[in-house]
């Protein structure tokens, strides 16, 4: 029998999310493990008159891919990647890994190599239509300390495909979502504060984006660019950083005229300054989020939902979204949260915006 959940979550991603027409070539990625949603996904599109091309990527592929890669497989991308880059409307990527940490063992140069070497593909897809969800696997319900079944519940709830018209209530978020970046207009300095963190950036002429379900699903936030050389301060961040198939725990970073001068973390460092070393825009922030999806208070170890969790904010190092304003280039773009959740508070030119997790 069909899940209807998965079959609400696939009408979401290609009628809301990517608002697909007849004739555009539309990918849909994922593993194996993610077959039920990339069918559904694929009927949707087909539906809609679209031409679905789907790409499965076999468990192990990515683990034979970094064991074997010779250097211009780490070093250049294949000819047909920006050729169908360029062909795309759009593409719904379904994260859908069955091991979170299997490329745990890869050397992070290798890694950062990759990702600067496929920077100009993703330059053109995310001025297309995309978007980016999850599929729960096993490998995911055991990161989140859950069983597969209560994590199921867990996805289908903070997407709202357990609802009767998901759409709707995406809909309505976007309304609310819409209030708070009125009073965010005009905004010139924003400060952050809390525990072992005091840190004060310029947003001065930046634009905040409304996310709710636009960009990715699970969404809930309002976004910008910091300018560039304005953070000045020290941040430590709350919770782990799972990226690339590691743990990075006990972050804390320094900043000085917008720069990381000081990088720290209780656990997989020399990871930490592998990535935030791979370019020159590594070590400035892209990226500016505050949470407001209240109905995501647990932390999973999944930054497509942390990043999300009502009361936090998150920052990220690197690439910057042009839309936002954002001018800061890098192959990275990282995404790290702060709970404010905790005796933290969020200041907007001087006046609290966001107190203890709550808006004022």
């Amino acid at each position: 029998m069909k899940d209807i959940r998965v079959q609400n979550l696939a009408r979401v991603l290609v009628k809301y999310r990517v608002g697909v027409k007849p004739r555009e070539l539309i990918t849909v990625d994922g593993t194996a493990e993610a077959e039920p949603l990339i069918l559904a996904v694929y009927e949707e599109l087909i539906r809609a008159g679209a031409y679905p091309l789907v790409r499965m990527t076999p468990r192990g592929a990515s683990e034979i891919f970094f064991a074997n890669a010779k250097k211009h497989h780490l070093d250049e991308i294949a000819p047909y990647q920006k050729m169908l880059a360029n062909e795309l409307a759009g593409t719904i990527y379904v994260d859908s890994s069955p091991n979170t940490r299997a490329l745990s063992a890869v050397d992070p140069k290798k890694q950062a190599r990759v990702s600067r070497a496929s920077k100009p593909v993703r330059e053109i897809i995310i001025k297309k239509k995309w978007c980016i969800t999850l599929f729960p696997t096993q490998a995911y319900a055991q990161d989140a300390e859950m069983s597969l079944a209560d994590f199921e519940k867990f996805v289908y709830a903070a997407t709202f495909a357990d609802r009767k018209d998901p759409i709707k209530e995406w809909r309505a978020l976007e309304a609310r979502q819409e209030k708070l970046i009125r009073k965010l207009r005009g905004a010139k300095t924003v400060r952050i504060v809390g525990p072992d963190t005091d840190l004060t950036l310029s947003v001065r002429g930046r634009k905040f984006i409304n996310s709710a379900g636009r960009y990715n699903m699970p969404s809930g936030e309002v976004f910008t660019g910091p300018v560039e050389n304005s953070a000045e301060g020290h941040i430590r961040f709350d919770y782990p950083v799972c990226h690339a198939g590691r743990e990075i725990d006990g972050i804390r970073l320094v900043f000085r005229k917008g720069r990381v001068v000081e990088a720290t973390a209780t656990k997989n460092q020399d990871f930490l300054l592998a990535m935030i070393d791979m370019d020159k825009g590594g070590r400035y922030l892209g990226e500016l989020g505050i949470g407001t999806n209240y109905g995501i208070q647990k932390f999973i170890k999944n930054i497509l939902f942390d990043e999300k969790i009502g009361g936090t904010i998150h920052l990220a190092l690197g690439q910057s979204y042009a839309e936002t304003g954002g001018k800061n280039q890098s192959a990275l773009h990282w995404d790290m949260i702060k709970d404010l959740r905790r005796g933290g508070a969020l200041y907007v030119d001087g006046k609290a915006f966001q107190k203890n997790g709550k808006f004022v």
